[in-house]
């Protein structure tokens, strides 16, 4: 995941602040000297990371934080805010014009997801109600036009194509379309390059001109570093970008991007990517991707994401049977495959305050949740409404049926009897002196403070 590296240093220069107590001014000054070298380690920007630093410093060092009885928070809560400001202090939305269809032009090199992003944009519209149209105007590139096919295809979007015509000429006839037909978001996936050459910026140039996009997004790969800055600086001052998408945030980059795109650029990021899945496109929110960094998680996002995957009705039938302690193995099968389709574990994890799960833990806790997946599905019905009836003889068959061992479906029933125990302590008043947090099933580590009250 980006920022892992970054995050993991930060967290080990305020673990250091926090067990001082009482900061000097010297404290202060060390720990920002590791904030500095982490931050240029993470490929953020040199300038940015030397104006961020003594941003900080010039708050932290005053008398009201060094003189207050959490100095260390005080000192996290200034690199929260000042992170969160670099970045863009709040999210900007995409421009819609009060009179569609409104025009979105999107650009950038080849290699960055720039195709891709031109669909899940479509599909982030289609989920609020509009009805967007995606228009093929790279001829250049073999089999773009077919890709965006197959991406319109599989988020029920329609694709305007009029083949190897002039690009100019396809956006003039699709504006005409979307007219025509309804159609009140109107995106434009435009030819790249493998870098920047003055035919592409005339092209788009006289794109620009003749159809007057509201919103042009520049879609940029995070796992460029510096580059990305680079090519932000060069698509805004020969076009004039309106925002960035951020793409290929899960990936094993060092994050820098984010942290200098907003503050060399000024343009801010609109969108981040974050998983091939075509549902993996977040809006990007300043403040909640500075507590990412700073190891703080992400709950706001976290509740967005639930939200559009769970069924209010469905979860008012499970909170009845939580609160009637009747939660089987059908219930747990569910939650399952619903947490399944919020995205990659340790991505969802990793948005919980105080988890932090490593990749090959992710990696061995999705392994784990198939395999219980494919034991309880080898169960019957009755099985999975009382697991209490399993016996010696079930569990050699449940065990051949899912391709697994006798001793993984003993821990999955003891790993259920688990789940239902924290349940009874998540609905019910906790006892006094009762308040241990336990561990999270299927090996994912400890529940974080705070989970469970």
């Amino acid at each position: 995941m980006a920022f892992d590296s970054l995050t993991e240093r930060l967290s080990a220069t305020f673990k250091k602040l926090r067990q001082k107590g009482r900061l000097k001014e010297s404290d202060v000054r060390d720990a920002m000297r590791e904030v500095r070298l982490a931050l240029l380690e993470a490929d953020v920007n040199y300038k940015v990371a030397k104006d961020l630093v003594a941003a900080i410093t010039e708050k932290a060092v005053g008398g009201t934080v060094l003189e207050s009885l959490t100095p260390a928070q005080q000192v996290i809560k200034i690199v929260h805010d000042e992170m969160t400001a670099f970045m863009g202090s709040a999210n900007v939305r995409i421009n819609l014009t009060s009179r569609p269809p409104t025009v979105i032009m999107m650009c950038g090199l080849q290699g960055a997801g720039k195709t891709t992003h031109a669909g899940k944009l479509a599909r982030f519209f289609k989920e609020q109600g509009k009805r967007p149209l995606l228009v093929a105007c790279d001829i250049y590139r073999p089999a773009a036009i077919e890709q965006l096919e197959v991406v319109g295809k599989s988020v029920g979007v329609p694709v305007f194509t009029m083949g190897q015509e002039n690009p100019l000429l396809i956006a003039q006839k699709a504006l005409a379309r979307a007219k025509d037909y309804g159609d009140d978001i109107v995106i434009l996936d435009t030819a790249g390059r493998l870098h920047i050459d003055q035919t592409l910026m005339d092209e788009l140039g006289q794109i620009k001109s003749a159809i007057r996009p509201h919103e042009i997004l520049l879609v940029v790969d995070a796992m460029t570093g510096q580059d990305a800055v680079t090519v932000a600086q060069s698509f805004d001052e020969q076009l004039g970008i309106d925002g960035v998408i951020l793409t290929k945030l899960d990936g094993d980059t060092r994050g820098g991007a984010a942290l200098s795109v907003r503050a060399v650029t000024g343009k801010p990021i609109k969108f981040a990517g974050t998983g091939e899945k075509m549902s993996d496109l977040e809006p990007f929110h300043p403040d909640r991707m500075a507590s990412r960094i700073l190891g703080m998680g992400d709950m706001m996002t976290l509740i967005e994401k639930a939200q559009t995957q769970v069924d209010l009705k469905e979860a008012e039938k499970m909170q009845q049977k939580l609160q009637k302690n009747s939660f089987d193995m059908n219930d747990l099968l569910e939650q399952m495959k619903q947490i399944q389709s919020m995205g990659p574990l340790g991505q969802v994890l990793g948005m919980l305050p105080g988890v932090k799960i490593k990749d090959e833990d992710a990696e061995q806790g999705e392994r784990e949740l198939r395999r219980v997946e494919a034991i309880i599905q080898s169960m019957t019905k009755q099985e999975r409404a009382k697991p209490a009836i399993i016996n010696p003889s079930r569990k050699r068959r449940i065990a051949a049926g899912s391709g697994t061992q006798v001793e993984d479906v003993n821990r999955v029933l003891r790993q259920f009897n688990q789940i239902q125990k924290m349940m009874k302590q998540m609905m019910g008043p906790q006892k006094k002196g009762k308040r241990g947090r336990g561990k999270l099933p299927f090996g994912l580590g400890d529940i974080p403070p705070g989970f469970i009250k």
